[in-house]
């Protein structure tokens, strides 16, 4: 008896929990059922048992609700989800509910009836073996093969499958969690940990997000993970046999912290570190609060590709504090972000370095420019009723940046840090809209009344498919020089023996073999191979071009080589593409289909669901 009068004040003094104050208007949004407007989730508090035998986390979610409307039901989002009670806290009283019929991409709705002057309710829950956010990985899919490893991967709308949740970005929480492990296993989430090793208790893990984050932003990773400081707040957490690598390879972490803050602000949320993750996450980086979850395939030991880490940096200002209120407005997160990104790896490595990087975004604009169909290459596009994983192309991204690099241009770099800090710090902890920002553009810049804004129309960017015939295209000389000869070596006019490869960089790979028509001849390619080792080479992003070109030529000699990699790697950017090269080559489809079922239970379920909707559009 006493212990459960101690639980019902346990959870009465987590329902009074203080909070920030969460700013900003509701939108509807198309990808949830939830209905913040009425009643909203303010704090979360998680008790979560991970069992990896059953694939399944068995959990607690006490909710702290804001009734707007004080006769409204509360809605909120699940996938999949098992609900074993759900109770009002603290009393316990069990509330009626209703659960619709799954739908195969925004699952269920959940209605819970809320008696009068309820403001904290309590979920017990099982999730699902597949459920879509979680990844089981054996112990066979980890660089140490001793341990299986556990990780969530909730955007876009992937929350709801592991937390029941009102999973739409307008809606941000402050969580606390506490997570039950075997020993010795290593929990990590979107939130700081409470206690020190010597203190905690044997398998028991705490945490506390005091920041309010959209349910995208809820993470979980559990593994065989060690940690090793790189900085004053940041670090690194990796299975032992990859630590020292990826601690060498981040080793520039501070000095990116620093070089927004001049910029931008003061970084908000406490820490930064890095977990590298097995190589079947389905992403480079997800900017996780706190820390930043990333593929190994990013470690190439010279740096080269440690724009993923600035990038996922950048998030913190653009994207986590402000936040892109549905997913329509994704560029707000992401074209920010790329373009600050860019501004990060131009103050560490100098301005050649950032005018290579944003005319190979540019390029990369172009090629999915006619992949992607006209009316998804708008910065606002309508993705109602669709899936918005099927948003995240290069568009968001890279059209987002040459905009944000248009009114640079324009304004003068003083000028537009000064427009876009305001902007960060106006806006920060709400979720806003498309509309918001050209408010706040009108406002500060005064486009009609300033001559240097004269000829950009912002509409046009936002509403338009393609690049706006005015855009300032950025330019880089390395680049252009690669290119050159690339075209030359390509036509004969160069042979392979004369391309000094030795101090090229990564950068100057992706460009030269981004320059080569689609297909070439295997006797070039033989040549490249032997002098270069392509088909061997352990950078994932120069693998990933060479082996596109190869599957295109008909170069065999790769072939043992691509199967490898595709098996190996879950990461949708870099095997989606080969995939789909595959399919374009004759009995390509039995191929596929082939090394599909061999790798399919290494993907998460993000990749693998794309691939699948590839394969059976081919089919």
């Amino acid at each position: 008896m006493r212990i459960h009068w101690l639980k019902r004040f346990l959870d009465l003094l987590m329902c009074m929990t203080a909070m920030i104050p969460i700013r900003g208007a509701t939108v509807a949004d198309p990808h949830s059922y939830s209905q913040p407007s009425r009643v909203a989730l303010r704090h979360l508090d998680l008790d979560l048992r991970v069992d990896f035998a059953e694939r399944v986390i068995e959990g607690r979610a006490t909710w702290s609700l804001d009734r707007k409307d004080p006769q409204a039901s509360l809605v909120m989002d699940i996938r999949g989800l098992d609900l074993l009670s759900i109770r009002t806290a603290p009393q316990g009283q069990t509330l009626s509910h209703r659960i619709s019929p799954n739908d195969p991409i925004f699952g269920s709705r959940l209605e819970v009836d809320l008696p009068e002057g309820v403001h904290c309710i309590v979920i017990h829950y099982r999730t699902a073996p597949s459920a879509s956010g979680l990844q089981w990985v054996g112990p066979e899919g980890t660089a140490g093969g001793k341990q299986p490893f556990l990780y969530s991967q909730s955007q876009a709308i992937h929350a709801r499958s592991w937390v029941p949740c009102q999973d739409t970005p307008g809606v941000r929480f402050t969580y606390k969690a506490k997570v039950h492990v075997a020993p010795v296993l290593r929990v990590v989430m979107s939130a700081l940990e409470q206690e020190q090793a010597s203190d905690r208790p044997s398998g028991i893990f705490q945490f506390d997000q005091p920041k309010p984050i959209p349910s995208y932003l809820l993470a979980l990773a559990v593994g065989r993970l060690d940690f090793k400081p790189i900085g004053p707040r940041s670090g690194v957490y990796a299975e032992p046999e990859t630590l020292e690598k990826a601690a060498a390879e981040f080793v520039d972490t501070e000095a990116m912290i620093q070089a927004v803050e001049k910029r931008y602000g003061p970084y908000a949320w406490g820490r930064y570190d890095l977990l590298v993750l097995p190589p079947s996450f389905p992403f480079g980086g997800m900017e996780n609060p706190v820390v930043t979850f990333a593929t190994p395939t990013i470690l190439a030991g010279d740096k080269s590709l440690v724009s993923l880490v600035a990038h996922e940096l950048a998030h913190s200002w653009s994207g986590n504090l402000v936040t892109n209120a549905t997913w329509r407005d994704f560029w707000l997160n992401e074209g920010f972000t790329t373009y600050v990104e860019g501004r990060i790896m131009e103050d560490l490595f100098g301005p050649e370095r950032g005018d290579f990087e944003r005319r190979l975004g540019y390029e990369e604009l172009l090629a999915e420019l006619k992949e992607v169909p006209e009316p998804d290459q708008r910065l606002i596009p309508d993705f109602t009723g669709r899936d918005p994983d099927d948003g995240v192309t290069r568009i968001p991204y890279e059209k987002g940046r040459l905009l944000l690099y248009q009114l640079e241009s324009r304004l003068g770099r003083e000028r537009f840090d000064s427009f876009l800090r305001g902007w960060f710090t106006n806006n920060a902890w709400k979720s806003v809209t498309s509309e918001d920002f050209v408010a706040y553009y009108n406002a500060e810049l005064k486009p009609e009344q300033d001559p240097a804004l004269k000829g950009l129309n912002l509409g046009e960017w936002l509403n338009k498919p393609g690049i706006p015939a005015s855009a300032t295209i950025p330019v880089s000389e390395r680049l252009t020089k690669q290119v050159e000869l690339a075209e030359k070596w390509s036509k004969g006019a160069l042979k392979t023996a004369d391309l000094e490869i030795r101090e090229w960089s990564t950068q100057d790979w992706l460009a030269f073999l981004n320059h080569q028509p689609l297909t070439l001849p295997l006797s070039l390619m033989a040549e490249l191979d032997k002098k270069a080792q392509l088909t061997e080479k352990s950078n994932a992003e120069v693998a990933h071009l060479w082996y596109l070109l190869a599957i295109r030529s008909g170069y065999k000699a790769a072939d043992g080589a691509i199967d490898a990699y595709i098996s190996r790697i879950g990461r949708r950017k870099l095997v989606v593409p080969l995939y789909k090269a595959l399919l374009g080559r004759p009995n390509g489809q039995k191929r596929v289909m082939g090394l599909f079922e061999k790798a399919r239970s290494g993907y998460h379920p993000i990749t693998s669901g794309t691939l699948e909707r590839l394969i059976h559009e081919d089919q």
